[in-house]
């Protein structure tokens, strides 16, 4: 049976499915986030693939939340770097790993506030709704293009970003698969 908690020869499993979880929905929230944006282009016939998203960006902060809290609980634990690895690529890793924790933080928050502030959400009465079984609490209670903007900026820059550094994690990992063939990307497989 897969160990649950990291150790310093693989990844636990809570900590593999907490990873291709939010690698999932990530995906998925790409996609609907593209697909809606560019391809609806009526707001009223957009608005239940924007609530969907909006409850995805929800699930997706909370188990971002729970991976950094886990990862902080297991620091002692995981596995090591590959001693061959070069200095210049462990410093790369730690800070694009660091980028990618911000971005799946700061993506579902500036997407909340962004519409929160929304003049156009205010005016019609839109609440956010969690998959349609409650209503989530605005962080910001009044209509605000200035901070309906600055978040829109953020979350559109973000996303981009946030597209970069996964393809570039995607490309590393598997690089140490098939040319290095250290076992990094085994590990977060299979443990």
């Amino acid at each position: 049976m897969a160990a649950l908690r990291d150790t310093v020869f693989g990844w636990g499993l809570f900590t593999r499915l907490l990873h291709w979880a939010l690698a999932g929905i990530i995906l998925f929230q790409f996609g609907l986030g593209i697909w809606a944006t560019n391809f609806v282009p009526n707001l009223f016939d957009r608005s239940d693939l924007t609530q969907l998203h909006k409850s995805w960006g929800v699930v997706a902060f909370g188990l971002a939340v729970a991976r950094v809290f886990w990862r902080a609980a297991n620091s002692w634990r995981r596995p090591p770097m590959p001693p061959a690895m070069p200095g210049w690529q462990r410093r790369a890793a730690a800070c694009s790993h660091a980028a990618l924790y911000l971005l799946m933080l700061s993506m579902p928050l500036s997407g909340w506030i962004l519409v929160s502030a929304s003049p156009l959400g205010h005016w019609l009465g839109v609440r956010s709704r969690f998959f349609g079984l409650f209503d989530l609490p605005d962080p910001i209670d009044r209509a605000s293009y200035a901070i309906e903007h600055a978040a829109g900026a953020v979350h559109i820059v973000g996303a981009i970003v946030l597209g970069l550094l996964l393809i570039l994690h995607v490309a590393a990992g598997l690089r140490h698969q098939v040319k290095e063939r250290d076992g990094v990307l085994s590990r977060m497989i299979s443990g």
